[in-house]
């Protein structure tokens, strides 16, 4: 997809959702352009990017591959606007969910105009690191080597350093240190991300940080509770959809559906006498009401849906599809 093609599109999706949003002309010198936040799983590309645009907009976990869908972030600022493209960690795909991830995330390397290419400096470049350099290196898009969880590293890190430096020259990438914990280096990364870019328009008003609605980010923020509480058997069996939002003055109601692939699950989320569903249901509506700034009421059901990560109606269904 060209620039203009990409400024059209995201001028298309603000028009449609209140036919009344005007994006400003941008001063002369505004940059502005597409950051693709690349890895593996787990290496903390859902942590960058809430701390970049400074809210929590992609949920977050220990567990691997948390991100399904790609999400953009967007950060605002008097020189330039960066739309941050989180992905799915690249792995080796077990399912037709996980082939559908891998192929978006590939498919955002070729549609961002920088790629940042986050990897775990608290332990030393791997295999999946190297494959994933692999499939960049065939990219004309220019990439940065990003070292997260420096606050995670041993006292005798320099190896570890040593491992990333070396495939960095092998690529003539740039390369940055940082914590997406911790904000450590952060501001310079940001700066070195923005020296990348081309000058350009604002793709979105500057008061937006995603081009998610709500309801995306309701079903998300679910998702995350299941991944926090749940045993390693639940949490990548589990689709959310968002059946009802009815506002009030008073109180949003959200009526929403956890989807499983079997009733052993089923009864593991809903727990002894229905209490880790109330679990689950207290602290994402508590994430919820900090979204929408207002008082939530969340009624949570489960529904067993066997096999919907191999079916591609059932994923899409669930908003799960090969992106263009």
């Amino acid at each position: 997809m060209t620039v203009q093609q990409r400024v059209n599109s995201s001028q298309n999706d603000i028009f449609s959702l209140s036919g009344e949003v005007v994006i400003p002309q941008a001063p002369p010198e505004y940059k502005s352009g597409f950051v693709g936040i690349i890895g593996r799983p787990n290496v903390g590309k859902s942590t960058l990017m809430n701390q970049l645009v400074g809210q929590k907009i992609a949920i977050t976990s220990p567990v691997a591959q948390t991100t399904r869908n790609r999400l953009r972030g967007i950060l605002t600022t008097p020189e330039a606007q960066l739309i941050f493209v989180d992905t799915p960690g690249i792995h080796k795909p077990h399912h037709q969910l996980g082939e559908v991830l891998v192929q978006n995330a590939k498919i955002a390397i070729e549609s961002v105009d920088v790629v940042l290419f986050v990897v775990d400096a608290s332990t030393a470049c791997g295999t999946g690191d190297r494959y994933i350099a692999d499939l960049l290196n065939k990219s004309p898009i220019p990439v940065i080597l990003g070292l997260n969880k420096i606050d995670g590293q041993p006292s005798d890190f320099q190896s570890i350093d040593d491992s990333y430096i070396e495939l960095a020259k092998l690529h003539q990438w740039q390369i940055k240190k940082f914590s997406a914990k911790t904000n450590v280096g952060l501001p310079e990364l940001q700066q070195l991300l923005i020296q990348q870019l081309e000058l350009g328009p604002l793709y979105y008003p500057p008061d937006l940080i995603t081009d998610q609605p709500e309801r995306f980010i309701m079903g998300e923020l679910i998702r995350e509770q299941i991944l926090l509480l749940t045993r390693e058997e639940v949490p990548h069996s589990v689709a959310i959809s968002i059946d009802k939002v009815e506002e009030t003055p008073f109180v949003t109601r959200v009526l929403a559906t956890i989807h499983v692939e079997r009733d052993s699950q089923k009864g593991i989320l809903i727990g002894k006498g229905g209490a880790m569903l109330k679990a689950i249901g207290s602290e994402a509506r508590q994430q919820i009401q900090k979204l929408i700034a207002g008082k939530v009421y969340l009624e949570l059901f489960v529904k067993v849906q066997p096999k919907w990560r191999q079916s591609r109606i059932r994923l899409a269904e669930f908003g799960y599809r090969v992106e263009e």
